[in-house]
């Protein structure tokens, strides 16, 4: 999958803008925006990804590449774990966990129970369809056994909270944890 270019790159860096702009909020704790380092230049870069799973205690935040594991991102991510997310107006300091294949099968399960309609336009868009391969006649637990084999296959990564939160800097968009 070749990056967009043009119109179509500004529309997709759009959501970024407008976490510089102060409005993540107004993407809930559905998006958050990650900041990592490139793996080659280590220059700071920003993305903004879906949240698949969000868990307070210990707090993290399960994630996926809809592209895969050859997106940039998650390709720096498995160069340099320690990055930084923003929720809302919220900064975190956190370490990225890649799981194993049958814990991403779990998280691909639950997630097709709390959202189904995501949950199928997710495996749509990585080409899977565990609809069809669990039949048309299939009931519930056949069906989410097919999210699950069909989450084996997904790239999630879980973001983990290596330090408290802290607010947006004033004088910056870069967000940098205040040192220690």
């Amino acid at each position: 999958m070749t990056p967009p270019t043009g119109w179509r790159r500004k529309v997709d860096r759009l959501p970024i803008l407008l976490y510089r702009a102060g409005l993540g909020p107004l993407f809930g704790r559905r998006m958050l925006l990650l900041i990592h380092t490139g793996r080659f230049t280590g220059q700071s870069r920003q993305v903004v990804i879906g949240v698949v799973e969000q868990d307070t205690a210990p707090r993290s935040w399960t994630v996926t590449s809809g592209s895969g594991a050859s997106a940039q991102w998650y390709r720096n991510l498995r160069h340099t774990p320690q990055v930084t997310i923003q929720t809302g107006r919220r900064y975190h300091a956190v370490t990225a966990r890649f799981p194993a294949p049958e814990e991403c099968g779990l998280i691909m399960e639950r997630y097709a129970r709390a959202r189904p309609r995501a949950a199928r336009t997710l495996c749509s868009f990585l080409g899977l369809d565990p609809e069809a391969d669990a039949g048309p006649d299939a009931d519930a637990d056949a069906r989410l056994a097919a999210y699950r084999a069909a989450g084996e296959q997904i790239a999630f990564v879980r973001l983990e909270e290596s330090r408290p939160s802290f607010p947006r800097p004033a004088c910056s968009p870069a967000a940098e944890p205040p040192a220690s």
